[in-house]
């Protein structure tokens, strides 16, 4: 079967430094770009992080310190993978919690503008997890009866993730062929930031989901208490969270 789809939507996996979406960086990603007329390409990145990349993390995806040496910075890589990815919607295995976040910041850092607020993200773990509870892999064999080669290769998660998600559509008759509801059913909460540091409460205000504050509203803290917006700035949160408390902050000021 094929995805009905009304624009473009790009699967992707990283590997990476560690799991850390503030700190870690990209050793490689794969983007598998489906058009609505079926057509697919793909496209592999090995990718210098800038920083070590632990042993024990490496022993994980295979890749080495040696492999990335001379490989282009994801600064130098920016551009052209946004280039293939903008007019996408996005998907992937665990990509709500993890790798869009963590593009996201790559992408931040090399001063490209990503949002995704006039895309869809579809996550296939989230799906089966709500249908099957599972692995990749065992995702992999479950819906398409195929062993996973090369599991934690960017390529080869990319490739099962987008054969499971068709098989998922394929199986369960309550799982629309439709980008916009199957993000919908893939998505945990409605976040307005990625990491989850921002929520939507039901009358569609942000409000912060962490700390003494947790379940007020951005606008109502900040009106309160003006100085938690400098220290969420100046902490460790990653900068799309930032990125979209500002926003909000701003928006209040324009609506006084």
């Amino acid at each position: 079967m094929n995805l009905t789809l009304k624009r473009p939507i790009c699967f992707f996996d990283l590997e990476t430094t560690g799991t850390n979406i503030s700190k870690d960086r990209i050793v490689e990603i794969s983007i598998l770009k489906v058009t609505p007329d079926g057509k697919e390409l793909t496209k592999t990145w090995k990718v210098n992080p800038g920083i070590p990349i632990p042993p024990e993390v490496s022993v994980i995806h295979g890749i080495w310190d040696k492999d990335v040496v001379d490989s282009p910075s994801f600064n130098d890589l920016a551009k052209e993978i946004h280039t293939l990815i903008k007019d996408s919607d996005l998907g992937g295995f665990n990509s709500n919690r993890f790798d869009i976040p963590l593009l996201a910041e790559e992408m931040l850092r090399a001063d490209i503008d990503f949002d995704m607020k006039n895309r869809c993200s579809v996550d296939v773990q989230t799906i089966f997890h709500k249908m099957e509870q599972r692995t990749l892999s065992a995702a992999y064999k479950f819906y398409c009866d195929k062993n996973l080669e090369d599991a934690h290769s960017a390529e080869a998660d990319t490739k099962a993730t987008y054969e499971v998600l068709k098989a998922q559509i394929d199986k369960y008759d309550n799982l629309e062929n439709d980008v916009k509801l199957l993000s919908e059913f893939s998505a945990h909460k409605k976040f307005a930031d990625f990491a989850g540091f921002i929520v939507f409460n039901k009358e569609g205000q942000g409000c912060f989901s962490f700390g003494k504050h947790k379940g007020k509203t951005v606008t109502e803290v900040l009106d309160k208490e003006p100085g938690y917006f400098g220290w969420v700035l100046n902490s460790d949160f990653p900068l799309y969270t930032k990125k979209i408390l500002t926003a909000i902050k701003l928006r209040g000021f324009n609506s006084k």
